[in-house]
């Protein structure tokens, strides 16, 4: 009896040893291996669908990678930036840009302003220093221009819209009508034509008579009482800049002794 229930004992235990494909132990490995693979299936496919989602194509992963985290990758460098057509080097600025002179300078607190004015007024640096002079070097004073008659002599003058002329009764005075006002020679500016001009003196040979040589009009000269200004004369200037005239006799013919009565003309080419 014992003999039979171990053969019949070691049966089931050898076919359960042989594989799944008989006995009960079989059937439910199979039975439960036939719902495994349903269900494998469907979290199979809802997983990829899910890691799809999740993480981009192969295809479309450098397409949507943006150009900065490609140029900042740790093997590849920086693309250089192309280089000109020409290796001629780039002109220089245009009168209405900074220019080298501005650098130089330190203008401090007011560089922003300055720039700013010089685009905005489009001006050199040149031409907003002459701005700045014309206006405030010399205040309450107009630059007139004038010249000869026939245009080889030109100059520029400042002085005031008011004009207080001297009309001298002198020898060569009296008979050229040399009626003029006097500025120091700071304010007088010879434009052109200088290798135009010739000079006539006599007596004392302190005043000294400019002309041109070609049309013979005395359009300013050296006067003897100053000899250190220019007298100008007020028909020469350009029309525009005059606001009004005032005239003195001065009598030239005494004038040693018209010098020394009169008060202020001596100083009339002072600063």
């Amino acid at each position: 009896m014992r003999r039979a229930r171990s053969s019949a004992a070691a049966a089931p235990r050898g076919q359960k040893r042989s594989g799944p494909s008989s006995g009960p132990g079989a059937a439910a490995a199979s039975t439960s291996n036939d719902h495994r693979p349903r269900r494998s299936a469907s979290q199979g496919s809802s997983g990829k669908s899910q890691a799809a989602k999740k993480q981009p194509s192969a295809r479309r992963g450098p397409r949507r990678s943006p150009p900065r985290a490609q140029e900042a990758g740790p093997e590849q460098q920086p693309a250089e930036p192309a280089l000109p057509l020409s290796s001629s080097p780039s002109p220089p600025p245009t009168p209405a840009t900074q220019t080298s002179s501005v650098s130089t300078l330190d203008l401090g607190e007011q560089r922003e302003r300055w720039e700013t004015f010089q685009k905005r007024q489009r001006l050199s640096f040149e031409g907003a220093a002459k701005l700045l002079l014309d206006t405030f070097e010399y205040q309450g004073l107009v630059k007139h221009t004038g010249g000869c008659h026939c245009g080889a002599v030109r100059f520029e003058v400042w002085a005031s819209a008011d004009l207080h002329i001297f009309d001298c009764n002198c020898s060569i005075c009296k008979k050229k009508q040399n009626r003029h006002f006097i500025v120091p020679a700071s304010r007088f500016k010879l434009l052109k034509g200088a290798d135009s001009l010739t000079t006539y003196t006599f007596n004392t040979h302190k005043a000294q008579h400019t002309f041109c040589k070609k049309c013979g009009v005395q359009s300013f000269y050296t006067p003897r009482s100053n000899p250190g200004g220019f007298g100008i004369a007020p028909h020469c200037l350009d029309e525009g800049t005059v606001r009004s005239v005032v005239t003195e006799n001065f009598n030239g013919s005494d004038w040693e002794k018209a010098m020394k009565e009169h008060k202020t003309i001596k100083n009339m080419s002072k600063e």
